[in-house]
């Protein structure tokens, strides 16, 4: 009979810990996916293959593209880009603890930035509004 009472006890714990899980994933705003898309601004950063997506949620994302997309052509841009984020577990680890620090009232900018390879990429208008 002890056992049933664990058993329930152990069920009615986990269920507790998974809503306050999910509670916490809706609450923070951020995609958990490692596939995303965003419509934000493509600049140049520094020299090279070096570019900055910052998105019109306020995230920003060093972006690089793979080798059938050229962001070259879309800097200065209104873009809607689709990517996969780079080590996406770890970045999702990083944005948690950021929310954290921001719900303790520890950190003021809780902006997303990550590292973003695109793999598809369209003009939404020949320039960035600012």
């Amino acid at each position: 009979m002890a056992n049933k009472w664990i058993g329930l006890l152990l069920c009615a714990v986990f269920a507790a810990c998974s809503l306050c899980v999910v509670a916490q994933e809706s609450n923070s705003g951020k995609s958990k996916d490692s596939v995303r898309t965003f419509t934000g601004c493509l600049t140049k950063s520094g020299s090279g293959d070096e570019y900055v997506l910052t998105a019109n949620d306020g995230s920003t994302w060093e972006a690089h593209a793979n080798s059938s997309v050229d962001l070259a052509s879309h800097v200065n841009q209104t873009v809607e880009a689709k990517g996969v984020v780079k080590n996406s577990t770890a970045h999702n680890l990083k944005e948690d603890s950021k929310d954290m620090a921001a719900d303790t009232g520890m950190k003021k900018n809780n902006a997303e930035h990550g590292h973003l390879t695109i793999t598809k990429l369209h003009t939404i208008a020949d320039s960035c509004q600012r």
